[in-house]
Parts: structure tokens; sequence; C-alpha cells
């Protein structure tokens, strides 16, 4: 827990980030109210691969989660569109908004990213046990966590799913969640929001024992084999 302090000056001096958050995470598949202090996340954005690659070879933040962590995933990924601002930028560069599917039709990745208005935060956590129950039932999901800046008012859920129908499937088909969305609407619940979509190209490690993009519920394409990431999206 310590380094989400001592690692911010390491990220702002590290070479080719562009944008980078880091973030702890729920004890569930969504967002409430439980927090797990033994799983962290790091989302960076890089001005090119090579960056990044010299990141993991060279940082010690790298360094320090291969040695330390009992488990570990990373996952690399294009975007595909984004709607929304993150602490007042596009930190994925200017993209379509509306939702793009992956080439060939694979595996999607979504991060929903919000900052709740203190006044709103009651009714918000309210509606996240009936979507968090949706979510985890949801045909075509393959893995989703919670994530956070700070505890209840800045949230996000990042999730896999096996492609672009079944993320469809969830957000618009969903009574639960499209009530949700309607409320948000309505009631002005964030003070800023981020959607954005992603197509996985390379994956390593595990997530709760398994790499959910190579199991039989992603097509059984293994990511990082017939993608090409593009410049300065990675």
């Amino acid at each position: 827990m310590r380094f989400m302090a001592f690692d911010r000056p390491v990220l702002r001096a590290t070479p080719g980030l562009l944008f980078w958050r880091l973030l702890g995470s729920g004890r569930g598949t969504s967002m409430g109210l439980g927090a797990d202090p033994r799983r962290w996340a790091l989302l960076a954005v890089w001005r090119e691969e090579a960056a990044l690659d010299a990141f993991l070879a060279t940082s010690p933040i790298a360094a320090r989660h291969r040695d330390e962590a009992e488990e570990s995933w990373r996952v690399r990924l294009v975007p595909l569109s984004s709607r929304g601002r993150w602490g007042g930028t596009e930190p994925f560069g200017p993209l379509p908004a509306e939702p793009g599917a992956a080439p060939g039709g694979g595996p999607v990745a979504v991060l929903t990213r919000a900052s709740i208005r203190p006044s709103r935060l009651v009714p918000f956590y309210r509606s996240i046990p009936a979507v968090d129950r949706l979510l985890r039932e949801q045909e075509g999901r393959l893995a989703s966590v919670g994530v956070g800046e700070w505890p209840l008012a800045r949230q996000a859920t990042f999730s896999l799913w096996r492609d672009a129908d079944a993320v469809r499937d969830f957000a618009y088909r969903t009574q639960a969640h499209r009530r949700v969305i309607g409320l948000t609407r309505a009631r002005g619940w964030y003070s800023e929001e981020l959607f954005a979509r992603f197509a996985p190209y390379g994956s390593e490690g595990t997530w709760d024992g398994v790499d959910p993009l190579r199991e039989p519920g992603g097509h059984g394409r293994r990511p990082g084999t017939g993608r090409t990431p593009r410049p300065g999206r990675v």
C-alpha cells in the first residue's frame, strides 16, 4: 500500500509514459464498498511499445511486481473507442465515441470510470448490488474487477468479454443496467466520466489462477497472434 505514494515520482519520470493511474481494487467483480488491500493495478498509456518494453525490463516497479506478487496478470490493449475524460484529459487520445468491434470479432476489454458527486454517493452504491450480480452471471463475461483512485468517490470497472456482442447484451439488454444508466443521466450522479473499449493483443500471467483471454470463452484465440498495435496507442 505504501508504494501507492512512493511509485508516483518514479512513474512521472518514466520515459514514454503518457498517462498512468495507480489503482486499488474492490473485493467483487464491480464497484462496491469492500476493498481488497492485497490486489492493486497500474493503468498505463505509452507513446510506443518500445517504451513499455523498457519499463518492464528496467523499472524497479516492474521488478517488484515480479518479485513480490503472489499472482500477477498483464494485458496489452489497443483502444477502439473512448468517450469522456479522466482528470480533465482524454487519456487514450482522440478516438471515435461510438463503440468499436475488435478485429476479427475477438475479445473486447471495457473500462468505465466515474467521479461520483458526494451528494449522489448513497443512491449510486444502492444501485451497485443488482448490477454486480448481473455482471457475474452475464454470458460472455471473461473477467471483471472494480478499481479506483479514491475510496468511494472515484471508481472504475475493468472487464473482459468474449466479443462486442456480449458487451452489447449486458450494456443495453439487461434491465438493471439500463435503469442505472437512466438514473445516472437524469440525476447527474457523476461530475466526470469515461467509457472506453479496447482490443487485447497480448497477455501474460494469471488472474484468479487462469489467463481469461486464453480460456475457451475467449474464442480460443491467444492474444498476440494476428494483431498489430497502433503506434502510440499501446
